[in-house]
């Protein structure tokens, strides 16, 4: 470790004479007398009370009087002391002794010796930083606390076509716009990056991890690598436009010649799709209940049907509820059926529930976390016995079903709260299947985009012809909350608005725009030079934003209302409330 400051206890002298100012000191003078003579090079400390001297050229040719002898201030420390620890010391003496922790010299250490170590040791580490700078292959930056340019790699100079020559020593923002160099952010918040998509220049992507370089707690720097994916993102949109039409004829024999794989409308062909079918297709083997767990807009409904269609007959039934959206008073109806004239209104004939409908196949409780706990009960009982009474029937009827529940809840934290029962939990969960959310599958964002690019373009019969690769990259570059469902409704949107063909990027719900630009939306500051309530300005502020929109979209209301994520209707009454006309 040669390019490291060396240990304390490494520089250590050990030809050295000590005494102390005490009843004894000429005793101990005269008794290190012939060393001082006979060794030209060993040194004298005394030490008087807790003042610390040194003389390091006396050969004892003073004899015993001390007081005539050239004394030199000297200082010590413990052997446990560093480097950082006894350069400042060197300021008051060139010579420093080192103890134990009790108190007993072991040696000294000289500030010649010090300099010669830490010279050295820059030496070596210069020549590792410089060996290392020259054989990367990634693009290194570093700016200093001025923000001018102190390293600039050859990866830097094939990536941004700059030379070492040109650039070192000159300020970055000198050839860099301010608002598109991650280093100089950084520089200033004193926050990194890791693998962050980022474009120095129009015609540049880049893969950026970023770092501060800090001294003593305080940032005198900034450091960052990139890695040039240009051509991969140029490569991807070539993908998507050769693509394109592979997937146009695929809907099309779909149509013609419905496939048979269960699976066909899961698309993507990341890790973690590919294990998540693997695990339904074993599943599909079996006639165990399925709770299948993740967020909402994932696609749990597409893995259930598709476990259903691998293990039911071609013709069994496949019955879906969603326990969020029916009323809890409907609940018992729904779920059971009812006979004729069981209660005021009901249809004179009577009504089979799903779980008769479910006879032979499969029935899919959507959002299951969210049924009422009187329900559960009874669900619970079905499951166990296998039979059930219609509302207001006498007789016992069978049921021959298999069960998928799906949820985006917690339901362990529910039993814990008593929101949902223990025992229809352990009854539910025989088997567990979680579907990962998109952000976790990232490399299928641009097979996703594909499908419904074509499922909307032909359903608005509308010729698409491309993607910009700026849109792409949005796509890519978004955490995705609400997971597929916000993909395919933020790709129909693009179709909307396409309407001579070509998507641009100002179609993107301002969500994704403010996430790629690391910028917010308009910036929350008073609007009247002092803050009001917080309703108030949240009032004002929502106002902005729907009179941008308005404007974006050169008045038009519906085009506003779908840019804002809104209902017309619902646009109409914030309109009227802010005071917002024609």
């Amino acid at each position: 470790m040669k390019h490291k400051a060396p240990a304390v206890t490494e520089l250590i002298r050990t030809n050295y004479c000590f005494i102390e100012n005490n009843d004894d000191t000429s005793q101990h003078l005269e008794r290190y007398l012939p060393s001082l003579q006979s060794d030209r090079d060993m040194i004298l400390f005394f030490r008087d009370g807790n003042q610390l001297y040194v003389d390091p050229e006396s050969d004892g040719s003073n004899g015993m009087d001390l007081d005539r002898i050239p004394w030199q201030t000297a200082r010590s420390v413990s052997k446990e002391a560093t480097m950082n620890d006894i350069i400042p010391l060197f300021q008051e003496s060139d010579y420093i002794m080192v103890t134990e922790l009790t108190g007993h010299p072991v040696g000294y250490v000289t500030a010649a010796d010090a300099l010669a170590a830490c010279y050295q040791s820059h030496q070596y580490l210069e020549a590792y930083f410089e060996a290392m700078i020259e054989t990367m292959d990634a693009s290194v930056s570093m700016i200093d606390d001025q923000e001018n340019t102190v390293v600039w790699t050859p990866g830097a100079e094939r990536i941004f076509s700059i030379k070492a020559k040109d650039i070192l020593g000159k300020p970055m923002p000198e050839f860099f716009p301010v608002d598109m160099l991650q280093i100089l952010k950084t520089h200033k918040t004193g926050e990194g990056v890791f693998q962050k998509l980022h474009q120095p220049r129009p015609d540049i992507y880049v893969l950026i991890n970023s770092n501060p370089i800090r001294l003593n707690g305080k940032i005198i720097g900034s450091v960052v690598a990139e890695t040039d994916i240009t051509s991969e993102v140029r490569l991807n949109q070539e993908l998507f436009n050769a693509t394109s039409k592979v997937h146009q004829l695929q809907q099309q024999m779909a149509h013609l010649n419905p496939s048979s794989d269960p699976f066909s409308q899961i698309k993507g062909t990341s890790k973690a799709i590919k294990r998540t079918v693997d695990m339904c297709r074993k599943i599909g083997s079996t006639k165990a209940t399925v709770l299948i767990l993740g967020e909402s807009g994932v696609g749990k409904e597409l893995f259930a049907k598709a476990i259903h269609d691998i293990r039911e007959k071609p013709d069994a039934p496949f019955i879906a509820i969603n326990c969020g959206a029916i009323p809890p008073s409907l609940f018992e109806s729904e779920l059971f059926g009812y006979e004729k004239g069981a209660f005021s209104g009901a249809d004179l004939n009577g009504k089979k529930g799903k779980i008769q409908l479910a006879a032979g196949g499969t029935l899919f409780l959507d959002e299951i976390g969210e049924m009422p706990l009187e329900m559960q009960v009874k669900l619970l009982r079905v499951l166990q016995e296998k039979k059930f009474y219609a509302v207001g029937g006498t007789k016992q009827l069978n049921a021959d079903f298999r069960v998928i529940a799906a949820t985006n809840r917690d339901l362990e934290e529910q039993v814990k709260k008593g929101d949902f029962r223990e025992d229809l939990y352990y009854r539910l969960n025989v088997v567990t299947l979680v579907v990962p959310p998109l952000r976790e599958r990232r490399e299928d964002i641009i097979e996703l985009t594909h499908c419904f690019l074509n499922e909307f373009a032909l359903s608005y019969n509308r010729l698409i012809q491309d993607i910009p690769q700026e849109v792409l990259l949005d796509l890519l570059h978004y955490h995705w909350p609400g997971n597929i469902r916000e993909l395919r409704n933020t790709i129909e949107r693009l179709v909307v608005f396409s309407s001579d063909g070509t998507i641009e990027r100002d179609y993107l719900p301002l969500s994704i725009l403010s996430n790629r630009n690391g910028k917010d939306l308009p910036q929350v500051v008073p609007t009247t030079g002092a803050f009001q309530t917080l309703q108030e300005e949240l009032e004002a502020h929502e106002k902005q934003i729907i009179l941008y929109a308005l404007k974006m979209e050169n008045g038009n209301k519906l085009a506003a209302a779908k840019r804002l994520g809104l209902s017309r209707a619902t646009l109409y009454n914030k309109m009227n409330k802010f005071g917002i006309f024609d």
